[in-house]
């Protein structure tokens, strides 16, 4: 059987919208999730993108869209898992 440690068993279940750090994550999750598409829907169009110019194909839409979806999931788990630090 494995023992509970005391951190595990009295984290608390904070919710995502609870602290700023969570907000400021979430925000930035949905934000470059909503980027990661318009970038890969770019690259297969093979049309340019408006704010940069630069022309885009599939295998540079492709690869921006992984970078910034990698942007999302990584600022969603910490949005999720991150605890309040020395604030709270």
């Amino acid at each position: 059987m494995v023992a509970v440690t005391n951190a595990t068993a009295s984290s608390s279940d904070a919710e995502l919208f609870d602290t700023r750090f969570s907000m400021g994550a979430a925000a930035l999750a949905a934000i470059s999730f909503l980027l990661a598409i318009v970038v890969g829907w770019t690259g297969y169009q093979g049309s340019e993108l408006v704010v940069v110019g630069m022309d885009l194909d599939v295998v540079s839409g492709l690869a921006g869209f992984m970078l910034l979806f990698l942007v999302s999931v990584t600022s969603l788990v910490a949005a999720v898992y991150m605890e309040p630090g020395f604030d709270h």
